[in-house]
């Protein structure tokens, strides 16, 4: 089996052999969920950092008891794994206050004594980058960091802390290397095999990930191209984890050479400074990161995001997609959308359903027509 095959496996599905494997050598597995939760953090401590997805779930008629269909598909299919027991493997989830539906599911989730985890935890980020804001983001930071080591005996010095900045710095470097690839004339990797591979990092020991994406990127040195002809274009918006999605669009003559999702660059762009205090660095980092539109206020800086991305990768045109009901991405994409063709880059705006429960065929029509516009 090559690199990219077994990362495939791991992102495949929900637990995977590299969970088991931690769990097997007694260590512990804490899901999360956000880009602005501290991954290093828990891997300081000898916790495996798990980010939550739906995937796998086909209705969610259990989390609809609880939460209402007017809510996010992606929140409803994380309830749904939390109600029953497609999380059983997990001893703990950590929430970010991203938004109203994330942080219900959270609540219903963990009020739930049959369904709830050993440890359930929200961390508090503010909606504004300010210094006072990255006061207040470290303190919270640090109230949860002893809130994991009193709950399961285990502490994360500043040695370990600089060895899981170094490693997941390692981690963004080479994924910025695919991207580079990808920005190139003839890219060796589609963008649904790219999530894929990002997803992997998210499901399995940083370390390991680090081994094959080397492997990987050994690998596609040698594979013939994969975007000769092809329409060339960017993704961002709502949570995206589904290489299905971004399959079906490839399909119909494209391919996505970059992307501005918290999946993808939003979440690797910035690196941890390996100077200094690392918890410091880290609170820095993660705080002021590529911002996402539950950031007030900073509407600017992810249209020039969004315009860099363009331009590095030599995108034709943007799909600019959002959860139903996902009011935050909704609104900053309408602004994109007028701002992105005020400056020439063609845009469709597509509004779906998390994973599985999307409409694919509605996808297909609307993005077949769109890359005829672009002809």
């Amino acid at each position: 089996m090559g690199a990219f095959e077994e990362l495939a496996e791991v992102s495949g599905g929900l637990s995977n052999r590299y969970v088991q494997g931690w769990k097997d050598q007694g260590k512990k597995v804490m899901g999360y969920v956000c880009t602005y939760m501290p991954e290093e953090l828990l891997f300081a401590m000898d916790i495996l950092p798990y980010r939550l997805t739906g995937r796998g779930v086909a209705d969610t008629s259990v989390a609809d008891s609880y939460l209402s269909r007017v809510n996010c598909s992606f929140a409803r299919c994380c309830l749904e794994l939390g109600l029953s027991a497609g999380y059983d493997f997990l001893d703990g989830a950590v929430f970010v206050n991203g938004c109203d539906h994330i942080r219900r599911a959270y609540e219903n989730w963990a009020v739930h004594e049959s369904a709830a985890l050993p440890f359930m935890y929200i961390l508090p980020v503010p909606h504004k980058i300010t210094p006072e804001g990255l006061d207040w983001f470290q303190e919270e930071v640090g109230s949860f960091k002893s809130a994991v080591e009193r709950r399961f005996k285990l502490k994360a010095s500043p040695d370990k802390l600089r060895e899981a900045v170094a490693v997941y710095n390692e981690s963004r470097r080479l994924l910025k290397q695919l991207y580079d690839l990808r920005a190139g004339d003839n890219p060796p990797l589609t963008g649904a095999e790219m999530l894929t591979i990002i997803s992997a990092s998210m499901a399995m020991p940083r370390d390991e990930f680090n081994r094959l994406l080397k492997q990987v990127l050994d690998e596609v040195g040698s594979r013939p191209n994969a975007g000769p002809g092809k329409t060339r274009l960017l993704i961002a918006g709502s949570i995206m984890d589904d290489p299905e999605f971004i399959e079906n669009v490839e399909s119909l003559g494209a391919i996505v050479v970059t992307d501005s999702l918290c999946f993808g660059t939003r979440n690797i762009w910035n690196l941890t400074d390996e100077d200094g205090d690392p918890f410091t660095a880290l609170c820095k980092r993660y705080y002021e990161h590529e911002p996402c539109p539950r950031m007030a206020g900073h509407y600017r800086r992810r249209l020039d995001f969004v315009k860099e991305q363009i331009e590095r990768a030599k995108a034709e045109g943007a799909i600019l997609e959002h959860i139903k009901f996902c009011d935050q991405h909704g609104t900053d994409n309408a602004l994109l959308k007028k701002d992105l063709e005020a400056a020439g880059i063609p845009v469709i705006e597509l509004e779906r359903e998390y994973g599985p429960l999307s409409d694919a065929g509605r996808v297909r029509t609307r993005v077949q027509a769109f890359l005829e516009r672009i002809g």
